[in-house]
């Protein structure tokens, strides 16, 4: 028996927060009609109401400010690399001077 994890898009996980949200169905309900496990629906629901429209960004993708995180990350490791090579260059012309 295969125990593949199954995969559902943003749109299908906005259709069931909605039925919680819109439609009043309880988020057990909403799993039993779907077919999902128990508290996935939960989850999906917290997700998108501390997330908005950003709550099911999509795989690989990162929301907005996650993104600029990563960014801002990698400037400053790209700096500290310049920083430390600017270092080294400088130590050695200044041994070349003596």
């Amino acid at each position: 028996m295969s125990n593949k994890r199954r995969k559902f898009d943003k749109e299908f996980k906005q259709k069931a927060v909605e039925m919680v949200t819109r439609d009043g169905l309880s988020q057990t309900e909403v799993s039993r009609r779907l077919g999902l496990g128990d508290g996935i629906v939960g989850k999906w629901v917290v997700a998108a109401k501390g997330n908005g429209a950003d709550a099911f960004p999509g795989k690989g993708k990162l929301k907005p400010e996650d993104e600029e995180i990563r960014r801002l990350e990698k400037l400053v490791r790209d700096q500290q690399l310049e920083i430390e090579f600017l270092k080294k260059t400088s130590s050695y012309f200044a041994s070349l001077k003596k």
